[in-house]
């Protein structure tokens, strides 16, 4: 079963939808509870919701599931998972430590496997998420929450931004934990070939809960 390190009701008073932060070790001892073979038959499958993404020089190449892994360049490439904790009763396992938040709030676990230089480019989301890094390395970035960062549409399927001043600039390793509110533009990319494991959490314009 997965633990948090940490007091999440100290987290809640710190940076809950108020600032990104980064909790080293946030679990301890952090293994997959997928693998990457399964992660991929789940992307394989109609019914689940999948996506994959490559970065080819300048342009972007990004299909939709079922998805087939024939023809995949080295490097520079994701596959990403919706509600995997629908899928795979290990993957949902990872939702657990974070049901001290209202039920329902939780939108899904998202699953992501990338090879070195694999991401999605640099992008702003409207949910709260947690960024549980698994085996391998990441780089992320994370910069300030304003209203006049600039889209630019590398690829229609892809809603990213031109680019940000760092506010977090740091790599994450098996356990650790990036927690992003919504509004704050942030990108990562792999710099060995990894695993990340996105909670996300709706945000209500009423916090009254």
């Amino acid at each position: 079963m997965y633990q948090l390190t940490f007091s999440f009701e100290e987290f809640l008073a710190e940076f809950w939808q108020k600032k990104p932060t980064i909790i080293k070790g946030g679990f301890k001892n952090f293994v997959d509870p997928i693998t990457p073979d399964e992660l991929a038959g789940l992307a394989m499958e109609e019914e689940v919701d999948s996506r994959y993404i490559a970065k080819l020089a300048d342009a972007w190449d990004v299909r939709h599931g079922p998805l087939t892994f024939d023809d995949t360049p080295e490097d520079n490439w994701s596959f990403i998972v919706q509600a995997a904790n629908h899928w795979h009763e290990g993957a949902a396992q990872l939702i657990t430590p974070f049901r001290q938040l209202p039920g329902w709030l939780l939108d899904d676990l998202m699953i992501s496997y990338s090879t070195p230089g694999g991401g999605v480019g640099p992008h702003i989301d409207q949910y709260d998420v947690f960024i549980t890094q698994g085996s391998g390395k990441r780089h992320w970035r994370v910069g300030p929450k304003k209203d006049d960062y600039e889209e630019e549409c590398r690829h229609p399927a892809l809603r990213q931004i031109k680019g940000f001043e760092p506010i977090i600039d740091d790599i994450l390793e098996p356990g650790d934990i990036l927690y992003i509110p919504p509004g704050f533009p942030h990108d990562g990319y792999a710099i060995e070939t990894s695993m990340s494991f996105s909670v996300g959490f709706r945000s209500p314009k009423n916090k009254s809960y």
